[in-house]
């Protein structure tokens, strides 16, 4: 057994990058995942890992190794998956990514809920609202908010989700309340997500006349959509969210809705899976746990919509 997770240690370390990255991903500290490597790299007689002080890449029989490793781990897992199939009790670590707002709101209060009920299962959640390969990353579940390209992953949809832009009545009173999807472009500061080697950017509305793109800027962007929130509710600018994810904030009057004639075209909230997943029971009976729930608690949050039409300005 600790040959084994020895070698679950390697090939996360080199998946992630580093040696901390994969012993925290195996729930180890850096110390005790270094030993590991070195104890793998002591029974095998050669050395898997090139280290620097700036970089960490396999060795060129490291990479050999890796790649029978991870065919190894991948057939494991299906074998367990098979056998937990046949025991009627899924166990195991059950590795989940969601954006940020989704992670905090809908997803993370649910997840006690599913482990409560599947007390054998480690949910083991990651937040971000960076795009994830969900292969690279070896997830069995990411979901997601918006429109995702033509894909070979299993797709699981949750709900469709308005949009809304939205900024405060400060901000609204300074820079003036846009009547038209152009007015976005005349001056007014929009609120991006943006992280590394992100597309260029537009948002697109609803209009009779069909879907426009606009190429909005602003002098703010994160890669966090929470801190874009914060920034509307500060005065700084105009935000395009998912209507649930600042649902309570119309509500209250902290944030106006603007352009309601022409939304942001709606976003789908789903989850994605790999299709050799399909066959791990756990895998299935977390999306069809969290799937109906999700879409209630999307549905019982957009539902707030008091305050939300864009006062005359």
């Amino acid at each position: 057994m600790p040959y084994l997770e020895s070698i679950r240690v390697f090939v996360r370390v080199v998946e992630l990058g580093s040696i901390t990255a994969g012993g925290r991903d195996q729930r180890l500290t850096p110390a005790v995942a270094s030993n590991r490597i070195r104890d793998l790299e002591r029974r095998l007689g050669v050395r898997l890992l090139n280290r620097t002080t700036r970089k960490l890449t396999p060795t060129e029989v490291g990479r050999v190794f890796y790649e029978r490793a991870r065919a190894v781990i991948d057939s494991l897992e299906e074998a367990e998956a098979a056998v937990a199939g046949f025991s009627g009790r899924p166990r195991g670590a059950l590795r989940v990514m969601a954006p940020l707002g989704v992670g905090r709101r809908i997803i993370a209060p649910l997840v006690p809920l599913f482990v409560e009920a599947y007390p054998e299962v480690e949910v083991r959640l990651r937040l971000s609202d960076r795009r994830v390969d969900i292969l690279e990353d070896q997830l069995d579940v990411a979901f997601f908010v918006g429109r995702l390209p033509d894909s070979t992953l299993k797709l699981r949809t949750i709900a469709e989700c308005d949009r809304v832009l939205c900024a405060s009545p400060d901000y609204l009173a300074q820079a003036g309340t846009p009547r038209v999807p152009q007015d976005l472009l005349d001056g007014h500061n929009c609120l991006l997500l943006r992280f590394p080697r992100s597309p260029e950017y537009f948002w697109t509305l609803e209009t009779p006349e069909g879907p426009l793109k606009l190429e909005v800027s602003g002098r703010y962007d994160a890669d966090d959509g929470d801190v874009l929130t914060t920034w509307a509710l500060d005065g700084r600018g105009i935000v395009n969210k998912p209507r649930f994810d600042v649902a309570e904030h119309l509500a209250s009057g902290a944030l106006v809705e603007i352009l309601p004639e022409t939304p942001p075209v709606p976003s789908r909230f789903g989850c994605l899976y790999p299709h050799r997943k399909l066959l791990d029971p756990k895998v299935r009976l977390f999306t069809e746990f969290m799937a109906p729930r999700c879409r209630q608690m999307v549905e019982r949050a957009s539902g707030a919509r008091a305050g939300t039409t864009a006062a005359p300005g």
